[in-house]
């Protein structure tokens, strides 16, 4: 078993998952701006209530694993990318806050719901900078990073910015078409045929950037043998987007539409993944040479077999506990 390839996927995999249900609960907070009576805006922060403090465990588990398994990539990449991972950290604390208070005041109410979607907002922007920026790879020096305090800051981690927030607000759109009814049910789903397209428009826009970042992209996406493992992802975002579409524009799809949305995600994983392979850092750090010992490993592998199980147990109960349709008269405050 190489352990190294075993961390990378489980790091890869407590990514996703954050993206996934952190992913819509960001979008919620955008949405309150498209929502500005204080029943909507107290229904759409219901739908996520029961849920949303639990979604920062993925983060915590991703950011924690990477320092533990790869502490060179961590220590590289927390230096180079430092200014949007603050934000990010800043933004979320900003928007629990908000969460919070928005329910205890009336007088300060509006300026809470304002933080909320600020909040949210720079969260998403950051995490899709963050993501700009390791595609783009970042200068490392020995085992160190070499670069300057800017170099996070280019045209492509702005487009990858503005993306991932548009994502997010399709995920927070179609969550809510899953979980309302009535006028906000019908609005979240005229949100979600705009935002699907704009979503659909940026993923080519980021596959089309992107072999133009590294020559290693270009031949991995254009050249045989790997360009036909490569193929069938574009394929499948095509074959996604037009059923996801559909979903939008039919009525009695209230659940398609999200579950679509969770495999364009999947789909941009995995693109991700066949561009970075088999590198950490692009392309000047690979996973072995950024991996921890073998023995640090294995003691800390023991620990996440026995944690993840229990987290993705307890984040499958509340979710199912709390299934189904909102009532807007209640609430959980």
């Amino acid at each position: 078993m190489d352990l190294t390839i075993a961390w990378a996927g489980l790091l890869v995999l407590a990514v996703f998952i954050y993206v996934v249900l952190d992913g819509f609960d960001l979008g919620i907070g955008m949405l309150f701006a498209a929502f500005p009576e204080r029943r909507d805006r107290d229904l759409l922060m219901n739908s996520v209530a029961p849920v949303w403090d639990g979604n920062e465990t993925w983060l915590i588990l991703g950011g924690g694993g990477l320092f533990a398994a790869f502490p060179m990539a961590y220590g590289i990449y927390m230096t180079a990318l430092y200014t949007p991972i603050i934000a990010m950290l800043l933004a979320l604390v900003f928007r629990g806050v908000a969460f919070e208070y928005r329910w205890r005041t009336e007088r300060w109410r509006r300026w809470w719901d304002r933080a909320f979607i600020l909040g949210s907002a720079v969260a998403a922007l950051a995490q899709g900078i963050a993501l700009g920026a390791v595609l783009q790879g970042v200068a490392v020096d020995g085992r160190s990073y070499g670069g300057g305090w800017w170099d996070w800051l280019t045209p492509f981690t702005l487009l990858t910015g503005v993306a991932v927030a548009v994502g997010y607000l399709l995920l927070g759109a179609c969550w809510l078409v899953l979980k309302t009814e009535g006028e906000v049910h019908d609005r979240a789903r005229r949100i979600a045929v705009v935002t699907g397209g704009i979503t659909v428009a940026m993923i080519g826009a980021v596959s089309l950037a992107t072999p133009f970042l590294e020559a290693t992209y270009w031949e991995r996406w254009f050249t045989l043998p790997t360009a036909a493992v490569a193929a069938p992802v574009p394929i499948l975002v095509a074959v996604l987007s037009t059923w996801l579409y559909r979903s939008l524009t039919r009525d009695g799809y209230d659940l398609a539409p999200f579950l679509l949305t969770l495999g364009l995600f999947a789909l941009c994983f995995v693109g991700l993944c066949i561009s970075l392979w088999p590198y950490i850092i692009p392309t000047s750090v690979t996973l072995w040479e950024a991996a921890a010992p073998p023995s640090s490993q294995w003691f800390m592998l023991v620990g996440a077999l026995v944690m993840l199980p229990l987290i993705l147990g307890y984040t499958g109960y509340a979710y199912w506990v709390f299934r189904g349709k909102l009532d807007p008269d209640e609430g959980y405050h």
